[in-house]
């Protein structure tokens, strides 16, 4: 009781303020132009009085200052609010939400003057309906300062600037005029009451002479406040300023590098797959381009998951879908490199090849990773295109992702055979997904690099000699040495 007290007391004594101020500014501008000339005290004494006529400056400043004395009576009568008025009870009412957006929205004022003219009917919508039901962003643009004529337009919305009762209710849908620009419909329907899209869910709650508050389940939105919302929203999305790269300068003339020229519509990417690749176990420390490509020509996304779900629709590729998708960041980095338009060939071992690989082979950091990239191929390829490949040039080496290693084809019993030695895999299950630019063949097994390309460099660093063991090489000429020897030890004998 007391909080409600102070807040009462404290609308009034904002009232009274209002008033007061508004005599004060009537005091500063109005009684000057009636002190500073004497010519025009004793012009308008004497016209009173009627022995003379006032001046020609008299009337002059009359004309001009009648319209300011009358808008400062009239503000000042407006203002003269009685504290049993409905405005004053909303502040101290149980619609502590809406209070606080009045204030926000600097209201006070313009409903004063609204309740000193007209006998009003507030629609005050429930705390919980502006505290917990209302879209934090919607409530975030509307508490916004340069958003504040939005908040004022969807306030002055909920106040109708007539009187309607549950007596003067409307039985059918009418149409209602409110402070804003936007209006209001009431409706009945099996004795429910609705403001719009709002049920009534306390009628009168609140009834003043000058007013009535009822009580409404949710906010009234107003179009031109939803229109506001969704441009200010549309704009903040596209208002992301593209970061550009600070000019480079050619060290060897001393000038700006001009800029690559445009590249057409559809053409293959002008730096290799290795540039564009995010940094990883062997491959490019370049960073990955962002999602969709600079000119946004394919969707690698879409792509990738379309290709995902047909391994899994497939069936029998199970585990390398959760590999591309769940055990490393595959799947991402493939659809980054097919929007910037690169192209690429999976070859997919199937499930019983994966359940083949051993805990040691995937122990090693980084193992999963290397063994993906070593199943992918920078190039476009069919079950049709390598088979006519290995058939015509016997064996050929692609390129891999898992630099600088190559995976070997070559055809073997009418198929196409991957791998060198033992790890060797065959083409199981051709053309499995096929787009133009992302090609899925499933093989059946698991392929790693050639052990005469990884253990080379291994055996020329780890090899030792020793040095006891070191035979001079013969020198050139030594049979011919030997020989002259012989002669010249017959000789002396």
């Amino acid at each position: 009781m007391h909080k409600q007290k102070t807040k009462k007391n404290s609308s009034v004594k904002t009232v009274d303020r209002s008033f007061r101020s508004s005599v004060n500014i009537s005091n500063k501008y109005i009684k000057p132009y009636f002190e500073n000339s004497t010519s025009t005290r004793h012009s308008s004494r004497h016209f009173f009085s009627g022995k003379s006529m006032a001046s020609p400056q008299y009337y002059l400043t009359l004309f001009f200052l009648l319209p300011l004395i009358n808008r400062f009576t009239t503000a000042a009568v407006a203002t003269q609010i009685n504290s049993n008025s409905v405005l004053v009870a909303l502040l101290d009412s149980r619609y502590t939400e809406l209070a606080e957006l009045v204030e926000k929205a600097i209201l006070l004022q313009t409903l004063e003057e609204a309740v000193a003219v007209h006998n009003i009917t507030i629609f005050a919508p429930r705390n919980e309906a502006l505290e917990r039901e209302l879209d934090p962003e919607f409530k975030r643009f509307l508490l916004e300062p340069r958003n504040l004529r939005s908040l004022q337009t969807l306030i002055l919305h909920h106040i109708v600037p007539t009187r309607v009762g549950v007596a003067r209710w409307p039985n059918e849908t009418t149409r209602h005029d409110t402070l804003s620009d936007d209006p209001l419909h009431l409706s009945n329907s099996e004795s429910v009451k609705f403001v719009g899209s709002a049920e009534v869910v306390r009628a009168e709650d609140i009834v003043r002479n000058d007013g009535i508050i009822h009580g409404i389940g949710r906010l009234l939105i107003p179009k031109s406040v939803q229109q506001d919302f969704n441009t200010r929203r549309s704009l903040r999305a596209i208002s992301a300023v593209k970061p550009e790269g600070a000019p480079e300068v050619d060290p060897r003339t001393n000038r700006l590098r001009k800029p690559a020229p445009p590249v057409p519509v559809g053409s293959a990417p002008v730096l290799p797959i290795y540039s564009a690749m995010a940094p990883g176990p062997s491959l490019a420390p370049a960073p990955a381009p962002g999602p969709g490509g600079p000119r946004h020509h394919f969707d690698g996304e879409s792509q990738v998951k379309d290709f995902i779900h047909t391994l899994l629709h497939y069936g029998g590729y199970n585990e390398m879908a959760d590999i591309l998708v769940n055990l490393t960041n595959l799947a991402t980095e493939m659809g980054k490199l097919v929007s910037e338009g690169y192209v690429l060939t999976v070859l997919a071992p199937n499930d019983e090849a994966m359940a083949k690989l051993t805990t040691d082979q995937l122990a090693e950091p980084g193992a999963p990773e290397k063994i993906m990239y070593y199943h992918i191929v920078p190039e476009y390829q069919t079950e049709e295109s390598m088979y006519n490949a290995v058939r015509r040039f016997g064996k050929i080496q692609y390129d891999t992702l898992h630099v600088p290693h190559k995976v070997l084809a070559q055809e073997a019993d009418g198929s196409v055979k991957f791998g060198d030695g033992e790890e060797t895999a065959y083409l199981f299950d051709p053309d499995i997904y096929t787009d133009g630019r992302i090609s899925v063949q499933g093989i059946d097994g698991v392929l790693f690099p050639s052990m005469a390309e990884t253990g080379l460099k291994k055996t020329k660093s780890t090899e030792t000699v020793d040095p006891a063991k070191i035979i001079p090489k013969s020198r050139r000429g030594k049979l011919q040495e030997i020989a002259c020897n012989v002669l010249w030890n017959c000789v002396n004998t």
